[in-house]
């Protein structure tokens, strides 16, 4: 009969298997915080506070997923109080990440369940369509926008957890404020340049996806031509020099948000007013510095997946090549571009 192990024996077998699972905890919860937020050194997106505080940050993705949020709320729009409901539910959701799972059938940036009539899988999938059925659902609530965050996403989401939605509210009216061209450069971001020297992406997808998640009217209409056929590609032909016909130009046009029929019209979109909002006219000239920077911004967080080079607009230039240290003061053809349009170059 073999003899037993003594306590204290059985005592230090119980702190190495105890020391060995908190080095296996340790590493699950670093490897869950790696994917998150992208690992040390990886491409990242911050957005600066009005107090000189520590910016917001965020990966090229979850930036490019909120830039959409806030394209689609534009396209139809909305005031600035409905964009700041939509991103912090998309944050509590999905943490800004187009996810094809979740609790029973939900998926997508809302998590939206087709059971449940959202849609289908393919539907909600696309972050343009997903943000749209949001809004439709959150404009048929009565006066969302003077409701608590929490009160309006919930009637919505109808989520077990609806105080959740709270905590995300100050980093998405930051996050607004940056989408909605209201707080200019305010948004940076760095991005990794393809190894191989290929570019995804180019002027005709640039386009596509303006009009997609902004709606035609983004781009000018000429007679008989189609949305893109005007100023902006006037402005490529006009351009070319190094850049050849990689160059967009694209006119930052006053955005009127807050239609006819718009219940909330007291919080509609202004320049400088906040989350509450202002008169519903704007001066042309405030109104088309926040268009071009709404744009600007738009371009920077998706400017991964389209293969964009640089961004200028009102004498500032973002270059992928120094995205680092963000906007600077624009040089050579950038600087001479009219400072009502924002000028993209694709890489291709």
């Amino acid at each position: 009969m073999s003899a037993q192990p003594t306590a204290p024996a059985r005592s230090k077998r119980l702190l190495r298997i105890g020391a060995a699972f908190a080095v296996l905890v340790g590493l699950a919860v670093y490897l869950v915080v790696q994917y998150v937020t992208g690992g040390p050194g990886a491409p990242r997106c911050s957005v600066r506070t009005a107090d000189g505080g520590a910016p917001y940050e965020i990966s090229p993705e979850q930036a490019a997923n909120a830039a959409t949020i806030a394209a689609v709320g534009s396209s139809r729009k909305l005031p600035e109080r409905a964009v700041t409901i939509a991103l912090a539910t998309a944050m509590q959701e999905s943490g800004l990440r187009n996810i094809g799972f979740g609790d029973r059938d939900s998926v997508g940036l809302f998590q939206q369940r087709p059971s449940q009539d959202w849609g289908t899988v393919q539907q909600i999938m696309d972050p343009v369509y997903s943000a749209g059925e949001f809004y439709t659902h959150l404009a048929k609530v009565p006066g969302y926008s003077r409701l608590p965050l929490t009160v309006a996403a919930q009637k919505v989401q109808r989520s077990g957890y609806p105080q959740a939605y709270a905590k995300h509210e100050p980093n998405a009216a930051l996050l607004t404020g940056a989408l909605t061209g209201r707080d200019g450069a305010a948004m940076t971001c760095s991005v990794n340049r393809p190894a191989d020297g290929k570019h995804p992406g180019g002027t005709d997808q640039v386009r596509k996806k303006l009009v997609r998640e902004f709606g035609p009217d983004v781009l000018p209409h000429t007679d008989g031509a189609a949305p893109g056929g005007g100023k902006g590609d006037q402005g490529d032909k006009g351009d070319k020099g190094k850049d050849g016909g990689r160059v967009l130009t694209v006119p930052a046009l006053p955005d009127s948000s807050g239609g006819d029929g718009d219940e909330d019209a007291v919080t509609r979109r202004t320049p400088g007013a906040g989350q509450a909002g202002g008169s519903a006219s704007d001066a042309d000239g405030a109104g088309s510095e926040r268009r071009g920077w709404e744009l600007a911004t738009w371009a920077m967080a998706h400017s991964g997946e389209l293969g964009i080079e640089q961004i200028s607009y009102a004498g500032k230039m973002w270059s992928a090549a120094d995205s680092g240290k963000g906007w600077q003061q624009a040089t050579g053809a950038a600087a001479r571009a009219p400072g009502t349009d924002v000028r993209i170059v694709t890489g291709r």
